[in-house]
């Protein structure tokens, strides 16, 4: 670094220290080439041991994408499918409990479900899905349905989205993924997705479940065709809202998958952009506590380096993901819990299972499939650690 930029990141570096807000031109900077990454993210990792000692966490978990037909057409999108398209399909009520029952058979404690609007299913085919999911296997936390979903929900209902919600919550429904963020700002909202939930309806919609009590994640969808100011522009947004309601857990920065999309010409950032907006990431959002690398999108060696630029969590096992694999992601279908551990342990942090909603998880150690859920992580970070003390 020269000399202006030396300064220029002591600055910087003081005010993070001293616990002191960054700014946009703060989270501008840090993204110039000229910054070096090590340099951002070994004050990006001071701020995680911090806020969460040397724990490395994960959670074991599966998807369910009940249908791949919608009536959006996002360039970003590889997974969509119109409703006579050779690939389009429909999960049901037999093929939704299955997906249950394997996850509880496996151990899961979470089921992540998100998939198309389908313009032929109406708001009871999808509440269905989560009562019938609820009632069968009680013990599976239901993350379920992004914004955009929620106000397509709203759409077909003509009911509040305090109403959806409710009612969602009301037949099982524990929480709520980030997806649907992309970006913010409509200079590249507008390109990406300009028919779904706008910017204004993810907040409020993230709004109104943190009100009613329903802790949810946020993301950043990155690498596509947006500039340093609008990924901070968009940390920024997600920040104030945090301030006001404090309902995020995690945030998850996306890497944009190019492959079988309409943005097909764009290269995918590179493993040195990931980590940055990783560690960048985790400097910006001083109000939330936990930063997932999510090794799906990233790549299993990526993520699992970024548990020293910033990140806290890997996610877990993750199985049946189909939205980033149609983009072209090469990771693996699961990752085993063997690996997931390993992965953790090799990069010099304490493994610990976590369930959705960040309490440790406790499992027999004679009966894989009977666990509990116990104390908040919170409670864990001073306990465990961090390097060095």
């Amino acid at each position: 670094m020269n000399h202006d930029y030396e300064t220029r990141f002591r600055e910087i570096r003081n005010k993070v220290e001293a616990q002191q807000r960054l700014t946009l031109d703060d989270g501008i900077f840090l993204y110039d080439p000229n910054v070096p990454l090590q340099a951002v993210g070994e004050l990006a990792n001071w701020v995680r041991e911090q806020k969460n000692g040397n724990v490395g966490y994960y959670n074991i978990n599966t998807h369910l994408n009940p249908t791949n037909v919608c009536v959006y057409r996002c360039r970003f999108c590889a997974f969509r499918s119109d409703l006579r398209d050779p690939k389009g399909y429909v999960m049901n009520d037999e093929q939704i409990l299955a997906r249950g029952r394997e996850a509880t058979e496996n151990g899961c404690t979470e089921m992540h479900i998100v998939g198309g609007l389908h313009h032929q299913k109406t708001y009871e085919w999808y509440r269905n899905m989560i009562e019938i999911l609820h009632r069968e296997y009680p013990k599976i936390h239901l993350k379920g349905w992004t914004a955009v979903e929620i106000n397509w929900f709203e759409f077909q209902t003509k009911k509040s989205v305090r109403w959806v919600l409710e009612d969602l919550k009301s037949v099982g429904l524990g929480s709520m993924p980030g997806g649907g963020a992309e970006i913010f700002h409509p200079e590249v909202r507008d390109q990406l997705c300009e028919h779904k939930a706008n910017t204004h309806a993810w907040l409020d919609i993230h709004r109104t479940a943190h009100q009613i009590g329903l802790k949810t994640n946020c993301t950043m969808l990155y690498g596509h065709v947006e500039k340093a100011f609008h990924r901070i522009d968009h940390l920024l947004r997600l920040r104030d809202l945090q301030d006001e309601t404090g309902g995020f857990q995690v945030f998850i920065p996306l890497a944009f998958h190019p492959e079988n999309t309409k943005l097909s010409d764009i290269k995918k950032s590179s493993a040195l952009m990931d980590l940055r907006t990783i560690a960048i990431s985790r400097l910006m959002l001083d109000n939330v506590q936990h930063i997932k690398a999510y090794w799906i999108m990233l790549g299993v060696e990526t993520a699992q380096t970024a548990l020293a630029y910033g990140a806290d969590d890997l996610d877990g096992t993750v199985r049946h993901e189909l939205i980033y694999h149609d983009a072209g992601a090469t990771t693996p279908e699961f990752l085993s819990i063997d690996k997931i551990r390993g992965l953790i342990s090799e990069a010099g942090r304490e493994p610990i299972e976590r369930d959705t909603i960040y309490r440790r998880v406790h499992r027999d150690p004679d009966d894989f499939k009977n666990w509990k859920s116990g104390e908040p992580v919170s409670s864990l970070a001073s306990a465990v650690g961090s390097v060095g003390q």
